[in-house]
Formats: structure tokens, sequence, C-alpha cells
């Protein structure tokens, strides 16, 4: 791969490029799902192929292809479409400066998933779901696997060479109980699809969904004799699940600085975070800490180099509640008069790098889980996303969960169904005055953050441990 890298990068110096550079991606995918006792999916894929990126006259132009025999006509097209982008281009790129690097990097893991036997990994699931179909009440249930493996190479005409590979491995299940039109499931570890990370087996067998079949599923048949969630004001406490998606939606977005300068505006949205917010807006309370994190040893946004051959770094977002820091590229970061932090990825080799998210993660406080419930007097306890929506700016969120328990007297108490709680993103971080300590501490991972046009899809994690929220609206409809 390198090798092909360098003999492309070659054809692309002698056609008077500013810059270029060259991705060679494989990717290997495994899916399975069962439904009902029965396997819906079974899927291993493969693709392999290269990106070809160059700069010309202040503009960008990207073009990929499978077929590696045609690199100089895959390399002379996108020479062709940064020309034609230069004509239009009303400000030119420049690129912040990059250490030239010659590197190797993988993630560890114990169990390559991809050589355990397929068999295994259906008994697996058929248990956890004859587990959970065995209940009563239980009319739907899903269980699942997935499996990610990608090697690249980056190659750039500054002379960097970056070859990396990464596995990871993902995993859940999910009981649903319906009697008429009121649909209640609960899921484990996380809904949609449960939770991935940077591994092998061995964090498949951590999960433990055959443990967790029976208590999900009797979970999810109480749900349907439960009350809604009375509509009120009051403090709210989010688990783990619930505050990692509440951090994807509030924080990492709006901190992407391409949101921010309007070139993501036409499919994902602006932001609220404009530049002139830097350093002076209040974003949360003085507890609320966030950095992007890209050298976390599991997150599912963890790597060596992202795709500009940036070191992964760790940097703050917010600080002592204070807005500090974006989400940056070596193009963005010119305006802020930096060095790229690290946060440009592609998905796959056709489709041209932007800026994603990394690990989002709200650092820990100091007070543990249990002292956390026992000192709220009254109010709500919410985990599992089952639905959400927030705006374009990213300001005005709705999230609903699979499961509230009432808080009273420093006591968790009954549970309701169709709980949602609403806000505006920084009156809710305002809010926040305790979060739980490192013990409660964990990476929860997003394989499917979308963005960009066509479409990309992104692997993020996010680490979180459960926090309490003053004066929020909730309600149960």
């Amino acid at each position: 791969m390198i090798e092909t890298g360098k003999e492309i990068l070659n054809y692309l110096s002698r056609l008077g490029v500013d810059y270029a550079d060259v991705r060679i991606v494989k990717r290997l995918r495994e899916e399975i799902e069962v439904k009902n006792g029965i396997l819906e999916t079974a899927v291993k894929n493969e693709t392999y192929g290269y990106g070809i990126r160059v700069l010309y006259n202040g503009a960008w132009g990207f073009a990929s292809s499978f077929d590696f025999s045609q690199y100089k006509k895959i390399a002379e097209k996108a020479l062709i479409i940064a020309k034609a982008s230069a004509k239009t281009n009303k400000k030119r790129v420049t690129l912040a400066p990059a250490e030239i690097i010659k590197a190797k990097w993988s993630n560890s893991y114990q169990i390559d998933p991809f050589l355990v036997p397929f068999e295994k990994k259906l008994d697996l699931l058929f248990t956890a779901d004859k587990i959970m179909r065995e209940v009563k009440g239980i009319t739907l249930t899903e269980s699942s696997l997935s499996f990610f493996r990608e090697d690249k190479v980056f190659l750039s005409s500054e002379g960097t060479e970056i070859e990396q590979s990464i596995l990871e491995s993902g995993g859940g299940i999910t009981a649903y109980a319906i009697e008429g039109s009121d649909i209640q499931r609960r899921s484990h570890p996380n809904s949609f699809g449960g939770d991935f990370r940077k591994g092998g087996w061995e964090f498949i067998e951590d999960l433990d969904l055959v443990g967790h079949a029976e208590k999900i599923a009797k979970e999810a048949v109480s749900l349907l004799s439960a009350e809604p969630l009375p509509e009120m004001v009051t403090t709210l406490i989010l688990d783990g699940t619930q505050l990692a998606l509440q951090v994807h939606e509030s924080c990492g977005h709006p901190t992407e600085l391409d949101r921010v300068l309007g070139m993501e505006a036409s499919f994902a949205g602006t932001s609220f975070l404009t530049l002139d917010k830097r350093g002076n807006f209040q974003y949360g309370s003085e507890i609320v800490n966030i950095v992007a994190d890209a050298t976390h040893p599991y997150g599912l946004g963890s790597f060596g180099y992202d795709d500009e051959g940036i070191p992964a770094q760790r940097s703050y977002l917010v600080k002592d509640g204070i807005f500090v820091g974006y989400l940056t590229s070596r193009e963005t970061a010119t305006i802020l008069g930096e060095k790229s932090n690290g946060t440009m990825r592609a998905d796959g080799w056709n489709r041209i790098p932007i800026i994603r998210m990394t690990n989002i993660n709200l650092l820990p406080g100091n007070i543990p889980f249990e002292d956390l419930i026992a000192s709220t007097e009254e109010g709500v306890y919410m985990a599992v996303n089952k639905n959400w929506s927030i705006d374009d700016k990213r300001l005005n969120f709705h999230f609903g969960c699979e499961i509230a328990y009432e808080i009273k007297d420093g006591e968790i108490g009954k549970i309701y169904k169709n709980p949602y709680y609403t806000g505006i993103t920084y009156e809710f971080w305002r809010s926040c005055d305790a979060i739980a300590d490192e013990k409660s501490w964990r990476v929860w991972g997003v394989p499917n953050c979308g963005k960009g046009e066509p479409i990309q899809v992104a692997r993020v994690g996010h680490g979180v441990s459960p926090a309490r929220f003053r004066k929020v609206k909730v309600g149960g409809k």
C-alpha cells in the first residue's frame, strides 16, 4: 500500500499541484442480527480503494476509485475538479503547518472477532434471544453483533507516510412489549444496536448479553402497566447512555468549526457557538469540563493520526464551564491562527475528509453515583435513549428515553414510561450541579454519526458518568 501511494504521489507531483495526499483504505465488516429466533442478517463485506485529494490555486479537488490501474486518470480528475473550483472560489484555502510524520499505529485487542467461529456468534445471539422470548408479554426481540476492521495508508506531498490498523467490536439486545398502540422496549447495554468500542471479542464477552436478557425483557413488560411520567419541572439525573447522546448532539456537533463557518449548513446545519463566543461564553456550570480526546485507549473515536496526518490529541472544548475550543482541520485552524487539533476523517476511500467528532468526553466529577441519588430529595432518573430531536443550531432539544425512575428522599422509586425532557443547550448545561465520579465513568460508542454531502457515517465516542441537572422540563406523553 505504501509503494502504491508513493507511485500515485510521484505522478501528482508532475501535474503541478500545490499540495496532494493519497489515502488507501481496506475495510472489512461483519454484521449479524437475530430477530424473534430467526437469523435476519448475516453479512460480511470488504471494500478496498483509494482517494486522491489535491490543492490547486487555493481550491480542493477530490477523486477516488477501486481500480488501481487507473490512478493516473483519477489523479487528473481530482486536478480538473480543483481547477474548476478555483474559478469560483471566493477565498483561497490555506493549510496550517503540520509535522512531517512517518509512523505506524494500531489499537490493542485480545481476541480477533473475525477469527471467532460464526457458530459461536450465532449461539450467543440465539441464546439471548430465546431467554427474552421466554418472558411472558414479550412481542419482539432483537440481538446483534457488529465487527469492523480498517487498514489504511496516508501519504502526503509534504513527506508524511502513515500506516494505521483499527479493530472494533460491538453488540446489544432489545426486547419489545406491545399492547395495542402502546410499544415499550428495553435495551442492553444501549439502544440502537448496543455499545461499540475499539477492541476484540473480549468486549462482547464483557457485555454479558445472555446474563441481561431476562432482566430487560421483564422491564419492557412492566413498562406497559407503568404510568406515563407527569409533566413538570424537576431535578433530572441522566444515566451514561443518555448523557452520551446529549453530549453528542449538544456539545460535539456545535463545536465543529466547519458548521460554525457555514460549510455544513445545507445538510447538518450551523452552530450557536459562533467565533465571538470563544473564551467568554458560559456554556455550562463551572463543574462542566468537556474534552475532545482521540487518544483514549478504547474509544470509538480514537486513532493514531487523522486523515490529514495530524497526530491524535486531547484538547478542551469547555473548561470550567467556559467555551474555549473547536474541532478543527488544517484549513479551518488557520482562521483561528492555530494548528489543527486533528479531527479530519473520511468515511472510507471514496469520501473526502471532513471535520468529525473524536471522543467528546464530559470529565467526571467527585461524587459517587450512590451519593448523587442519595443527595437528591426529589426528581427523576432517566436511562437509555428512545428518540431525539434538536434544531439546526443545536440549541433547542427534545430527548425521549426508554425508562424513568422516581427519586424521592434520596431513593429510587417506581418506574415511568415514555419519559422525555426538553431544554435549551446552554441553559441545560448551566443547570448541571453534580457529576458522578470516575468509578461510573465510561466511553460509549456511537457508530452511525451522519454528516456531509454525500453522506458520511463516522464512528465516534463519548465518555460520561451520570450527571444531575436542576429545573428541567420533563413529561411522559
